[in-house]
């Protein structure tokens, strides 16, 4: 346990997760935060989330088997929860927040990247918009430092492509990687590197036009 009182995620601690695993933990991060009212969630619903085609990468066609074995899972390292009450069918929640006391910043940084793999600070700042509204890029930059100490997150080399290093999570094991690009290699931004600014930009647009519409009212 660290001095600020949570636990650390060594790999050691508990099992490495598989592919099925991380991304069934991600949507139920996902939806517990974005989509409440319809959390905890049945089986159908989980294989759903799971195999939806926006903000996945890579997008996957899951089975309710597969789901239902990485349930299993996430239930036997106390990451899961099935939730039987009035409804005859069951709900499936996530304990993963709970068992190593994360908050909503800790939580969205994680999520966005078991749902879409390694990100720059840039890109997990506007991919977690609608989990959570960091202030700045430098407000991403501590909740990952954090992550980092915990054991849970890492950041990667810079690569081809890339201007910025990438972070990533370690629920699944080290990363590999492949060579640092040299600086005289560096070329002008990606595809997903101008998505990532767009997404920002947007960000900031509707925190100013609400703002806007304080004040007006």
């Amino acid at each position: 346990m660290s001095q600020t009182g949570r636990c650390r995620y060594t790999g050691a601690m508990d099992s490495k997760l598989d592919a099925a695993e991380v991304r069934v933990l991600g949507a139920l991060l996902e939806k517990e935060i974005a989509t409440p009212d319809y959390y905890p969630l049945s089986l159908n619903a989980l294989v759903n989330a799971c195999n939806q085609k926006s903000n996945r990468e890579p997008v996957v066609n899951y089975d309710e088997d597969t789901v239902e074995t990485a349930l299993t899972g996430l239930r036997a390292i106390g990451m899961a929860v099935r939730i039987t009450g009035d409804s005859r069918v069951p709900k499936h929640g996530q304990r993963f927040t709970e068992k190593y006391n994360l908050g909503r910043r800790e939580a969205a940084i994680l999520c966005v990247l078991l749902l879409r793999g390694p990100q720059t600070t840039g890109e997990l700042r506007g991919r977690t918009e609608r989990l959570h509204e960091f202030d700045d890029l430098e407000s991403v930059d501590g909740t990952i430092s954090r992550l980092t100490e915990m054991g849970f997150v890492t950041t990667l080399p810079r690569q081809a492509g890339y201007k910025e290093p990438r972070h990533a999570h370690l629920l699944s094991g080290p990363v590999s990687t492949t060579e640092e690009v040299p600086a005289a290699a560096e070329r002008g931004p990606t595809d997903r590197e101008r998505i990532a600014a767009l997404e920002t930009a947007l960000a900031d647009l509707r925190r100013e036009f609400d703002a806007f519409k304080v004040k007006f009212e």
